[in-house]
């Protein structure tokens, strides 16, 4: 007889797992699984936030309280260092962003038909759920919904458009990708919609790269205090408190180091952290990036050093490597496996690991680790909110 079985933890695609390896869609730690299949809600399952929910794919885990995701976002990155044989020596809590946080998110708008649809897509489909509220936008953006929608109302014939929104110091930047403009009417509808609704920017991309169409004054975003010029499409931590969230540990962690090299650094979101007491080489391949973390360094009198230099065809060597007191890495999802292989034949004391995929940052860790260095510390970060998308800050020392 199969008897009571009782959920877990989390699978790494959200699933919840039981202690007999069943893996049950909606389900989280503490839940129980009937014989019949039938699921009993335990003391952490809650009731989605959210009306989308389960038609949506923006958020997978909204039927777990905060004690949950806390657990999954750690679990998620400890037990991808277990993976390559690697135990951290002190994990801190998991941090996760609050509701109502992200201050960047692409949304989808087509013609439905009797009228737009603006939102995200369905989970595994390409249909767009028409959003009518949306917890974890902040609410700036969200706001922009309904306008958007007005806006659209009037355009007739089929489009499918992609609608980036940022939330930068000026306001909402926003980035409209196959909308095409026929006529000066449709062109002053748009203007007169990034004037009504007092967007920071408005950027046309009709193929050939975003193209500002309104800017009433330079577009910045604030990093550690320091305005830097938000090239469109530029990369920024999903949330505020997130981007602190991984600076502050990263100050920590490398404190009284007095030359940092921040590889990756895009506009500078670590490298402006760190300055001060240390000088900082800011390294970036994306030429945009480069040139405005350089422009705000030279404006703001800061100790960072702006260098254009591609990391994966052309990594800083060890003996360039060996130069710092201590190096910060924020790869992209598939990590820095050349870039990790010249560190670990360099002299570098200290290491930060910025990362946004586990997995790839596991299987780095693991050439560090076989060079003679320690997991040292590791923090968990859930900016993604509901969604099995982890990110984590870690220190590696020998």
């Amino acid at each position: 007889m199969i008897e009571n079985d009782v959920v877990i933890r989390i699978a790494a695609k959200g699933d919840g797992a039981t202690a007999s390896g069943r893996h049950v869609p909606g389900a989280v730690p503490g839940d129980t699984v009937l014989p019949d299949g039938t699921l009993v809600a335990g003391p952490h399952h809650v009731s989605p936030p959210c009306r989308h929910f389960g038609a949506c794919g923006g958020c997978e885990l909204q039927y777990g309280d905060d004690a949950v995701l806390a657990q999954f976002v750690a679990e998620r990155v400890v037990h991808a260092a277990e993976g390559q044989g690697i135990v951290a020596e002190q994990v801190h809590p998991a941090h996760l962003s609050p509701p109502y946080s992200r201050r960047r998110a692409t949304l989808h708008a087509v013609n439905g038909g009797g009228g737009p649809l603006i939102g995200f897509r369905e989970a595994g489909s390409h249909r767009i759920v028409g959003l009518k509220e949306c917890p974890v936008l902040a609410p700036e953006l969200f706001a922009l919904i309904a306008p958007l929608h007005t806006m659209l109302k009037s355009r007739k014939g089929k489009y499918a458009l992609d609608i980036t929104l940022t939330l930068t110091d000026q306001g909402v930047d926003a980035g409209f990708k196959g909308l095409a403009l026929e006529g000066l009417t449709q062109t002053e509808a748009v203007l007169d919609f990034a004037r009504d609704h007092k967007l920071a920017r408005l950027t046309l991309d009709q193929g050939y790269g975003p193209e500002a169409m309104w800017e009433p004054e330079l577009v910045t975003v604030s990093l550690a205090g320091v305005p830097v010029g938000f090239p469109p499409g530029a990369f920024l931590q999903a949330t505020a408190d997130g981007e602190a969230a991984l600076a502050a540990s990263a100050r920590e962690w490398l404190a009284g180091s007095r030359t940092i090299a921040d590889l990756f650094s895009g506009l500078g979101t670590f490298a402006f952290a760190l300055a001060g007491d240390a000088k900082v080489l800011a390294v970036e391949a994306a030429q945009d990036a480069h040139l405005a973390c350089k422009a705000a360094a030279a404006r703001m009198h800061i100790p960072v050093h702006a260098m254009h230099r591609d990391l994966f065809r052309n990594p800083l060597q060890p003996d360039e490597l060996n130069r710092f007191d201590a190096v910060l890495l924020d790869p992209p999802r598939a990590g820095a496996r050349e870039q990790i292989r010249a560190l670990a034949q360099s002299t570098v004391g200290r290491i930060v690991y910025v990362s946004c995929n586990p997995i790839s940052w596991a299987r780095d860790a693991r050439i560090l680790a076989d060079a003679g260095y320690r997991l040292a510390q590791l923090r968990p970060v859930g900016q993604f909110r509901w969604s099995t998308h982890v990110e984590l800050v870690s220190l590696f020392v020998r």
